[in-house]
């Protein structure tokens, strides 16, 4: 349990925090959402101690451990395995649980070769990966996670989606992806307006319940306004006539006591509308038989891609990270060239490129309103300045330098560079990911609405949902071209690391048919029956057990949570204490219990199965 009373944070004249409260309690799996710069990271820091509070407490049970995916990267261990084991939570009869670890770091995409590697081969993307299998394998109480998903691609997400749904601690997450956020947690905390909101439910709901409160108070003080002029007006109109003293009295007095609702200042959001430039042909591009590797014996990232690129195209670029997505948008920009194969570019083919490492490219020496008319010499001032303030630098904040702005100013000013750039065809390598929640849908909006075409890599299932009408899908060793929407290539042909659609849907084989009479089949069905009694009953019975103890586990943990309020109540510190240590153990306890219950229960499942499909086969025979 967590609990945050009164908190104030500042920075100079910024308030960040003001005096904010909430709860998160047990088993809640809450989003964190908020503009950029609104405090979401900064709440972070608090919680952890990296940060202390201008006023307020944050209150956690003794003992309650907390976990996060630190922004320093160390490691001490000779191998991957051996340094996600150093997560593990200590235990005391010697049991072997790496295979969490290794379970772990095989869903963030690390392979069995992988795991004897030392740490310092990967990449720093893969390192962080490593250090988020630590802080998972860990189970923390408490997991505070800042967009997981900026180093993952694809696949992980999707298996670190299904892993949060299960989390059975608390977690505080933030990212800019709605969908995913959505999707893992159950309650959604706003920082908005300096102040704190919670609901139980997803982003969307907390988001129309502002809404809905802001413009009921603008309602509110537009006609309070309106009663406050009719009231002056009155007092002004009547002041020096005697007979209406008294009115004249009342009515000052009432505008005395009225309330004064202050305006709602305006939270920028980011306005973008790409320049298209025109095109009359068919073809945009024209790419014949790719084929591309960086080494001339070395395995080919890209073998044999062909495909087309029609004015009006969404296509979208996927896959694992390190595969070749990004080598191909530098291929297709002419940034590399290819060991075989062509690129061929129309002649009136206008291109805009956002890479990742654009960013390099940006000079450090230069205002952001000078990098922005970089980007069109024929751009005045005023109009680059107003286009600094759609990308949130208002004012004195466009004459800042490009060497003190942070990752994400940077990735604004690139997407400003672009906006003004006139093209038929952008090229935008994972555009999102330094983004809030609002700016990435802002994003897609205007994606959806460039007359042009779009070449995109993203890990985002979000946008691929809302945007991608072609796919180049990097999977299982090749790339290869799919002509429909992303939710048409999960239901036809999926990922190879998972199972395929078809394999979900279709019937089990049927077993080999069984050769005997009919009267063998009557005595062969009694001894399958007598077996599966056999060999189910005392399974079924472990499985009882195990779900009594676990109930009892937790009917007592129960206690111990209303015990531990009741004594927060009375300030019994040796109390809280002892109940807070009980309710770890109980944590264990149940950890323990439930993964012997789903042992248990694949072995009772498994077996049962073989029965039914013998007696399937019998029936079958008959």
């Amino acid at each position: 349990m967590l609990q945050i009373s009164n908190l104030t944070k500042s920075y100079g004249t910024q308030v960040l925090l003001d005096a904010v409260s909430f709860n998160l309690n047990g088993g809640e799996r809450a989003g964190l959402v908020g503009r950029n710069g609104h405090g979401k990271t900064t709440l972070f820091r608090l919680i952890l101690g990296e940060e202390h509070a201008d006023s307020g407490s944050i209150s956690v049970p003794a003992g309650y451990t907390i976990g996060h995916l630190s922004q320093h990267i160390d490691f001490s261990e000779q191998t991957v395995i051996a340094e996600a084991c150093l997560g593990l939570p200590q235990n005391n009869d010697g049991r072997d649980e790496s295979f969490k670890a290794k379970a772990i770091l095989s869903g963030l995409g690390f392979t069995e070769e992988d795991f004897l590697r030392h740490p310092s081969e990967f990449s720093g993307g893969f390192q962080v990966r490593l250090s988020l299998a630590k802080v998972l394998v860990s189970e923390p109480d408490l997991l505070l996670l800042d967009e997981p998903t900026n180093y993952l691609d694809i696949l992980s997400i999707r298996w670190l989606t299904r892993f949060l749904r299960n989390w059975k601690g608390e977690l505080i997450i933030i990212t800019h992806d709605r969908r995913f956020m959505d999707s893992v947690t159950t309650h959604t905390i706003l920082i908005h307006r300096c102040k704190v909101r919670k609901i139980e439910g997803p982003t969307g709901k907390l988001y129309e319940q502002i809404a809905m409160e802001e413009e009921l108070y603008e309602r509110t003080r537009q006609n309070d306004e309106k009663k406050r002029r009719e009231t002056e007006e009155f007092i002004n109109r009547f002041r020096a006539k005697a007979t209406k003293a008294s009115a004249v009295q009342s009515r000052v007095k009432a505008l005395n006591k009225m309330e004064r609702l202050e305006k709602l200042g305006d939270i920028q959001d980011l306005d973008f509308s790409f320049r298209s430039a025109p095109f009359a042909g068919k073809w945009l591009m024209n790419v014949e038989d790719l084929c591309f590797g960086f080494t001339s014996g070395g395995p080919r990232l890209i073998d044999g891609l062909t495909f087309a690129v029609g004015k009006q195209d969404r296509i979208a670029v996927i896959g694992k990270n390190g595969k070749g997505k990004t080598t191909l948008l530098n291929l297709l920009t002419k940034e590399l060239s290819p060991k075989s194969g062509e690129v061929r570019l129309h002649d009136s083919l206008r291109p805009a490129y956002f890479g990742q490492t654009n960013i390099a490219r940006l000079n450090p020496t230069k205002t952001v309103v000078q990098e922005i008319m970089d980007a069109s010499p024929e751009l005045g001032q005023t109009a680059a300045r107003s286009l600094c303030g759609l990308m949130m630098f208002e004012g004195d904040n466009a004459l800042k330098k490009v060497s003190v702005l942070s990752g994400g100013e940077k990735s604004r000013v690139l997407l400003g560079k672009l906006l003004v750039s006139p093209a038929n065809l952008l090229l935008l390598d994972e555009p999102t990911n330094h983004l809030d929640m609002q700016s990435v849908e802002s994003l897609v909006e205007a994606l959806v609405g460039f007359d042009g075409a779009v070449i995109i890599v993203t890990h985002s299932e979000m946008v691929l949902e809302a945007l991608a009408n072609r796919l180049i899908v990097f999977d299982n060793g090749k790339v290869s071209l799919f002509e429909g929407t992303y939710r048409e290539f999960l239901d036809r042909v999926g990922w190879s690391d998972e199972p395929s659609p078809q394999a979900q849907s279709a019937k089990s084989a049927p077993v080999a048919a069984i050769n005997t009479n009919r009267k063998d089949l009557r005595r062969q069905r009694a001894d399958i029956v007598a077996e599966r009694s056999k060999a189910l009953t005392p399974l079924q019975k472990k499985i009882e057990t195990l779900e009594k103890d676990i109930m009892r586990v937790e009917q007592q943990m129960e206690q111990d949570t209303q015990a531990i309020a009741a004594a927060s109540q009375k300030g019994a510190a040796l109390a809280i204490r002892d109940l807070s240590r009980s309710m770890h153990e109980g944590r264990q306890k149940i950890e323990t219990l439930f993964a012997e219950l789903e042992t248990v229960t694949a072995v009772h499942d498994g077996r049962a199965k073989e029965f039914d499909e013998r007696m399937n086969g019998m029936m079958a025979e008959a």
